[in-house]
């Protein structure tokens, strides 16, 4: 009975051993587990058209899911993705849950304290947008209700604290009596579609995101110029930080700007827009 349970426990302790030397050996080598699984797991909105949602079919579409099968191709693996929600995402600490975000993050000072920007791959403009029935302008949205995604840069531009990492020159223009803070921009979509000021006076996301729900059929406008131009940046963890992985990250997308690979797919989703540079425009 002895022996048994000797054995037993040795067996136990070399099951956690080797756990242990495996989540090590992840930690540090996130690249190699990506080739040797042949997979990479890719972190991204599930509900944000045009730059990632489930279609009909339940199939991932839109521009960074097409930039994230792009980058796995070239990377000679599959990619799979999976849709935590953004301030999951934003908070670090993945735990190798997933590889890499390829979910239009802004770079900013508080993120890169949990997490890498390994490559800056376009640029947005962030815009407001009210009920088409609204009276209001850009001006008039100070001390009114606000509706933002939780954890954003519109969020942060809202809170007069937006922190990004080499971007474009802006200033605040709006400051709101109320910021309604909710999962992400279609949630502020619902409630903007309802009539100017019934739950939100306005609100402020990516403007090719407000176009697309423009072209769906939602009741909104866009207001004035766009606030401010964001670079959006592949993220990796630093918890599980890896050279390796963000130098080939990097690389990759060198090489799709280089071959127009990354101008192309903002063609094909972003009205004929061309948003790897900074100084882009939105016809709207």
């Amino acid at each position: 009975m002895n022996i048994k349970l000797s054995l037993n426990n040795a067996v136990v302790v070399l099951l956690i051993a080797l756990f242990s030397i495996s989540m090590s050996a992840k930690a540090g080598d996130v690249y190699d587990y990506i080739k040797l699984d042949n997979e990479i797991l890719i972190a991204t909105d599930a509900n944000w058209a045009p730059f990632s949602y489930i279609d009909d079919d339940g199939v991932m579409q839109g521009f960074d899911v097409d930039v994230g099968r792009e980058i796995a191709k070239r990377m000679g693996v599959e990619a799979r993705f999976i849709t935590p929600a953004w301030d999951v995402i934003t908070a670090g600490n993945w735990n190798m849950r997933w590889d890499v975000s390829v979910g239009s993050m802004t770079p900013t000072a508080s993120r890169s304290e949990v997490l890498n920007f390994p490559a800056t791959y376009y640029y947005t403009p962030a815009a407001f947008a009210v009920h088409e029935d609204s009276t209001l302008t850009v001006p008039q949205l100070s001390g009114k209700t606000i509706c933002t995604t939780a954890a954003s840069t519109w969020e942060m531009y809202l809170q007069g604290d937006l922190d990004m990492l080499n971007a474009p020159a802006f200033t605040y223009d709006v400051t709101p009596g109320t910021i309604t803070s909710l999962v992400d921009g279609a949630a502020c979509l619902d409630d903007v579609r309802l009539g100017a000021g019934v739950r939100n006076d306005g609100m402020i996301d990516s403007l090719p995101m407000i176009l697309a729900a423009i072209d769906a059929g939602y009741p909104i406008k866009v207001l004035g110029d766009p606030a401010f131009y964001e670079p959006l940046s592949l993220a990796t963890d630093k918890g599980n930080d890896d050279p390796e992985l963000d130098a080939e990250l990097a690389r990759i997308i060198t090489e799709m700007q280089k071959d127009y690979s990354l101008s192309l797919l903002s063609i094909q989703h972003f009205k004929n827009a061309d948003g790897t540079s900074a100084d882009y425009t939105v016809s709207y």
